[in-house]
């Protein structure tokens, strides 16, 4: 890994160990590092100017992720996607969204309402535009919002490990095909469910849930045919 060719790792002098995971994290999503990198401390601490201490609490942090393995007497390394590693978080990561979602119906207000309407059309927008990176981006916000919205601290904890994964996962193999105007109309039905005051809640869970166990399904057709470099 050649740090002067990154873009994520550009004009990012940073000294704590939470922001230097933090721009790691992105380093990785963005496939500045791929599956199989090694992490070089010195490289790191070199380029963020900062000791050994702080770099090796962002690693501890990059690995609760899931997104390093941290060798002993061998260093810190990017984790290899498989095929295991897509099929255990999903379903996992559907179940407790859809747990979230059902959670949130009850304390949705008019102003998240709006929040959730201006990231949906933002959503719109970058469908039309073909604009898969920004509607991922997106995708993330709109989930996020009624994630927090469940007001169960386990929950979010969990299910932020586990979105960073799937969100990895997804940019690892370079934005997959997906039917993007699809998966917007999936996402208009979420909020309408929300900004229903009748709506029932496990109606609300069942449609989040089946919403990320097809895109699963999706992904690991995919993955028959895909072939990493």
């Amino acid at each position: 890994m050649v740090l002067e060719k990154t873009t994520a790792l550009k004009h990012k002098p940073v000294g704590l160990g939470a922001q230097v995971a933090e721009t790691l994290t992105m380093a990785i999503l963005e496939g500045e590092f791929r599956g199989g990198d090694q992490l070089v401390e010195q490289d790191l601490q070199s380029h963020f100017g900062v000791s050994r201490s702080p770099l090796r609490e962002a690693f501890r942090e990059l690995e609760k992720k899931g997104l390093v393995d941290i060798l002993p007497r061998r260093g810190t390394f990017v984790k290899r996607i498989s095929r295991s590693d897509i099929e255990e978080n999903f379903p996992v990561r559907a179940a407790l969204e859809g747990l979230a979602a059902k959670l949130a119906l009850a304390h949705i207000s008019e102003g998240d309402l709006v929040r959730m309407s201006v990231v949906l059309e933002q959503m719109k927008s970058a469908v039309v535009a073909g604009d898969t990176k920004s509607y991922y981006n997106q995708h993330l916000v709109f989930h996020e919002l009624f994630i927090q919205l469940s007001a169960n601290n386990l929950l979010i904890t969990t299910l932020n490990t586990l979105r960073m994964q799937s969100l990895w996962h997804r940019f690892s193999y370079q934005y997959y095909l997906e039917d993007l105007q699809k998966s917007f109309q999936i996402h208009q039905e979420i909020y309408d469910l929300f900004r229903d005051p009748n709506s029932d809640p496990e109606h609300v869970r069942t449609l989040v849930e089946d919403h990320i166990n097809m895109a699963l399904g999706r992904f690991l057709d995919y993955l028959q045919n895909f072939e990493p470099e």
